[in-house]
């Protein structure tokens, strides 16, 4: 009876009364019931997944996916509240990076034949914590999360995920879950990309100037409102159409990308010290020559072709021929110019989201979300994402939030658990 109420507890919002439940000492009943309840908790959930590499019609709802489980001390189980859509999402449903990711998910899988499906897509998330490893120190159950979920990992778009707590960040208090998942995967991307290769930080960031093309997609509207807040000066290349949203995140200059010739706009503008290329193709023919040359200036681009030239030519020579490429590009162009050539990936970082927290519930840095939809509609959600010339992110509501709702369960949980161990009890005088 009392597992059955925490069941239903998961299933509303109310990670405030989940804590009030937790400091009124429940939380021992709710990981002992848990961990031994028999339900379908332990073996299914509801998630999409593809069964194969295809277009949208790969896409397969189901209600007996295989529940996560925490098979390390270190790991967190999340139960999820809403999922955001990115450009990788679309590129790996089609087998995008395919080889590589398998590798990452088990080495051994060179050695035999096992598949990776059924596969789950999606990287952000938002949601609440529902168990813990025993060696997690930074989260109990209750605690209102958000995470950026690797591609190399099973996705968000299920009931729960299961991720190591240095992945995993306080959710911004300010923010709604619908909120909160737009933004964990294009921060994490563009902090990795602007911090790692890019050589910004907050100390660092003042007065540079920087040029984002591509500003009005996830992870541009999130590097904007970054570079802002550290300070920098920000131009941005968008349709026109766009302008109106990269200036109220804070965009210091515009170039309209479909109104003439974008690299001769450029050009007439004073030299840049970072350029974050989210486009690619020409992009980085023009790019190099807008760099301040011999001042430790840096090209960092978002579009590589490792995963590409690893599906292609396989593990060893794709992987091989990618570090050629970029070991090539980056001599050529410190002997050139002086300038670096770099490339950008996402890399997993609760701490920095921790940090990301801050700066959202300080109010510089906003959620964008353009479209939402229900669990229900992930194909079309996937639709909207493939439509292009994004403002901001599309994001999935895996669980509906109800206050009302969640307040009545958790009451009613409390309750059941307060009866059952009364029970328990009662039964242990009699024998």
């Amino acid at each position: 009876m009392a597992s059955t109420g925490l069941l239903c507890l998961f299933n509303a919002k109310a990670a405030g009364s989940v804590k009030a439940l937790a400091r009124a000492g429940c939380s021992v009943c709710f990981r002992r019931n848990f961990s031994s309840s028999p339900s379908r908790l332990q073996s299914c959930m509801s998630a999409w997944v593809i069964d194969q590499y295809g277009t949208n019609g790969a896409l397969r709802y189901t209600e007996e996916a295989t529940m996560p489980s925490i098979s390390s001390p270190t790991e967190v189980m999340i139960k999820v509240y809403a999922a955001s859509l990115n450009p990788l999402d679309a590129s790996m449903r089609g087998g995008y990076g395919a080889k590589l990711m398998r590798l990452r998910r088990d080495p051994l899988s060179v050695m035999s034949d096992d598949s990776e499906f059924p596969l789950i897509l999606g990287r952000d998330v938002s949601g609440v914590v529902l168990d813990c490893g025993s060696e997690v120190t930074h989260f109990t159950p209750g605690d209102e999360v958000w995470a950026a979920v690797p591609p190399w990992k099973q996705g968000s778009l299920a009931e729960f995920v299961t991720l190591t707590e240095y992945e995993v960040s306080h959710k911004p208090k300010s923010l709604s879950h619908i909120e909160a998942a737009s933004i964990p995967y294009v921060a994490s991307t563009a902090l990795s990309a602007l911090v790692n290769a890019g050589g910004l930080c907050r100390d660092s960031a003042a007065n540079k100037r920087v040029l984002i093309t591509g500003g009005s997609g996830g992870v541009g509207t999130f590097s904007i409102q970054l570079l802002k807040a550290w300070g920098a000066h920000v131009t941005v290349t968008c349709s026109q159409n766009a302008e109106g949203l990269v200036r109220g995140l804070g965009a210091d200059e515009v170039v309209d990308y479909t109104a003439g010739d974008v690299a001769e706009k450029l050009e007439t503008m004073d030299k840049f010290d970072v350029v974050f290329d989210g486009v690619g193709g020409d992009t980085e023919q023009y790019a190099m020559g807008l760099l301040k040359p011999w001042s430790g200036a840096k090209y960092v681009t978002l579009v590589t072709p490792l995963l590409l030239n690893t599906d292609s030519m396989g593990l060893l020579d794709g992987t091989l021929h990618a570090g050629f490429t970029l070991h090539s590009k980056a001599i050529q162009n410190v002997l050139s110019s002086g300038v670096f050539y770099r490339w950008g990936f996402y890399a997993p970082d609760g701490p920095a989201l921790d940090e990301v927290s801050r700066l959202v519930d300080a109010g510089k840095i906003l959620p964008v979300v353009e479209a939402q939809f229900p669990f229900t509609q992930v194909p079309q959600a996937f639709q909207k994402l493939e439509q292009g010339h994004a403002r901001g992110k599309t994001v999935v509501r895996v669980a509906e939030d109800d206050d009302e709702q969640a307040d009545e369960l958790v009451q009613s949980s409390c309750l059941e658990t307060a009866e059952s161990e009364q029970e328990v009890q009662e039964t242990a005088k009699q024998n």
